[in-house]
């Protein structure tokens, strides 16, 4: 199933920082918790922003590229005690085993698809009321419209006391 990157977004009080993917066709969100790091980097390429020099995610795509090599997609293979497991799919037929987090923040640099086993979905996702899920979509992508990466590395409420929406 292939899912898409809504975006990132800090969550209070455990202050932890949650991907958020949505997978279009069935309907349900599938919530990653990742570090802050990734978080980061995750919301910096999602945002279009280009660090001045390369950094982790972009160097392997940039690695990737040099040798002829291409991602075709990122797979989310399992969830094991509570952990996603992923796999980079190259282009040469080779898989890459890789942290979820890692997989997204590089499969948004690279503008390659991120899939989900359905059994990881049936699993962790959590279904999106039809009437409604449209609206909650708009509305968060409104929410990152105004968030940049730094408003991850503040306090609970970002620089300016912005919020996700809830």
């Amino acid at each position: 199933m292939e899912l898409e990157v809504l975006g990132v977004r800090r969550q209070s009080p455990l202050d932890q920082v949650v991907v958020l993917l949505l997978d279009l066709v069935g309907r349900r969100l599938l919530p990653i918790v990742v570090g802050l790091a990734e978080g980061t980097a995750i919301a910096a390429a999602h945002s279009g922003a280009v660090p001045p020099r390369p950094m982790t995610h972009d160097l392997l795509v940039a690695t990737l590229r040099s040798t002829g090599v291409d991602l075709e997609r990122v797979e989310i293979v399992a969830l094991i005690d509570g952990v996603f497991h992923a796999e980079l799919v190259l282009d040469n037929g080779e898989r890459v085993d890789s942290r979820a987090s890692d997989a997204i923040a590089v499969a948004v640099r690279a503008g390659c698809p991120v899939l989900c086993a359905p059994e990881v979905l049936i699993e962790s996702g959590l279904e999106v009321e039809e009437h409604t899920a449209d609206e909650e979509v708009e509305e968060f992508r409104a929410f990152l419209d105004t968030v940049s990466p730094d408003d991850f590395v503040a306090g609970d409420e970002g620089p300016e006391g912005r919020r996700p929406p809830s």
